[in-house]
């Protein structure tokens, strides 16, 4: 049976709602990382060149299961002291996907950072409590907890390398954005781009009411970091975001 049309739009919005935290998570500059002294000789991200710039192609793919709609993005993104600057280069997909969705994540995130927002997300001992250090087959793990309920915290842990380097941050936004969104999971990863930390991928998975599971996958290509055209590549995203965006 066909949704009622009051409905569908307010499943959208909600979708867009959902998925307009897990992008903001996704953006969250990783230079402002900081380990508590617990955990500093693991993870100690505070001598880390700062990621003052950016210019970078993000690829955008986004997915609803049970309405159908799927569409893709590609956008130049950049970020410096003037802000946060985005420029479409092409699409395809869905138009409810493209314009509600899609585009509505780049305006939202534009916004948050010019309204200063992200602080609210960073990994300091301010926002969370972190865990001790476990170890698995070439990796190491700290659990973190949210100090308070914010749909800008994640409720999981960091993945270190061998090495003590930032693999991924992972786990549940620690707030429903809405009744109508029973939960968001989240996994960043990143990667040292020459020589500085950055985000190079993102997965989130939303469950919205009336929508179903609801995917977004990004992926961020650097041109250039900190006013320097990027001479190395990152480590490869994973394999579901590169399928993702050739479709």
């Amino acid at each position: 049976m066909r949704q009622p049309a009051t409905r569908t739009r307010s499943s959208h919005r909600q979708w867009v709602a959902a998925f307009s935290i897990a992008s903001a998570l996704a953006a969250a500059s990783p230079q402002s990382a900081a380990a508590p002294e617990s955990t500093a000789p693991a993870f100690d991200i505070t001598s880390d060149i700062p990621l003052q710039q950016y210019r970078a192609m993000r690829r955008m793919h986004a997915q609803s299961e049970s309405v159908q709609h799927e569409g893709w993005m590609d956008a130049w993104t950049e970020l410096d002291a003037g802000g946060f600057r985005y420029e479409i280069v092409a699409e395809r997909g869905s138009d409810t996907v493209r314009n509600k969705v899609l585009r509505t994540l780049l305006k939202r995130e534009q916004e948050m950072i010019a309204g200063g927002d992200f602080g609210r997300g960073e990994l300091t001992p301010a926002n969370y409590e972190f865990g001790a250090e476990t170890s698995g087959p070439g990796e190491r793990y700290i659990t973190i907890k949210p100090k308070r309920k914010d749909v800008m915290l994640i409720d999981g842990r960091i993945v270190l390398g061998a090495d003590g380097d930032l693999l991924r941050v992972e786990g549940t936004v620690a707030k429903n954005p809405s009744f109508w969104t029973s939960q968001v999971q989240v996994t960043r990863h990143y990667a040292r781009v020459d020589g500085v930390r950055v985000p190079i991928a993102t997965e989130s998975l939303a469950k919205v009411k009336f929508v179903g599971k609801s995917r977004l996958n990004v992926r961020y290509e650097y041109q250039t970091i900190n006013g320097r055209a990027v001479k190395t590549t990152a480590a490869s995203a994973p394999a579901t975001l590169l399928h993702a965006a050739v479709r």
